[in-house]
């Protein structure tokens, strides 16, 4: 009797229509209202305006002329430059510079417009290479082998581990 109850409630409940649930995941309506206005419509600015250019001033070349020189005895630093412009722009000039190996190295020049800048490179002795360093501020470390740690004091005692007892 039991089972025909639950039977019968449950053909009713089967024979009662029902409404389905809301989708709690479905997209939501549009929110706003639409318009059907056109875009607004561009408006451009005029371009700037710019000023003829500048033309840069020009400067004609300034005659010119300078010499100089430096001879040191005690760190053999020795040499000396010379320069002269005329008043068309063209530039001569010379220096000459002691090197380290003995020689003497001699450059002239021309600047111009039209030939740019040309050099001429003399060199004036012959190298000379000493088979030692010569002395000065050079690498003066010199390995030693002084370091020697020291004995340790410390001895740990023997590692004697006991035997675990045979559990049964």
């Amino acid at each position: 009797m039991k089972c025909f109850a639950v039977l019968a409630v449950a053909g009713v409940a089967a024979a009662y229509p029902h409404a389905r649930p809301d989708d709690p995941y479905s997209v939501p309506g549009p929110q706003y209202e639409q318009s059907y206005e056109p875009a607004p419509k561009q408006v451009y600015k005029a371009r700037p305006a710019y000023g003829n250019p500048k033309s840069e001033e020009y400067f004609p070349p300034q005659p010119y002329q300078f010499e100089y020189g430096v001879s040191d005895q005690y760190t053999g630093t020795a040499f000396k430059a010379a320069e002269n412009q005329d008043d068309a722009g063209n530039v001569l000039g010379s220096y000459e510079v002691q090197l380290p190996d003995g020689r003497r190295q001699i450059v002239t020049y021309v600047a111009n417009e039209k030939g740019g800048f040309n050099a001429d490179v003399k060199y004036e002795g012959e190298a000379q290479y000493p088979p030692e360093p010569a002395e000065g501020y050079g690498n003066t470390y010199k390995k030693s082998n002084k370091y020697a740690p020291s004995p340790s004091k410390y001895a740990p005692a023997p590692y004697q581990p006991e035997p675990k007892p045979y559990e049964s």
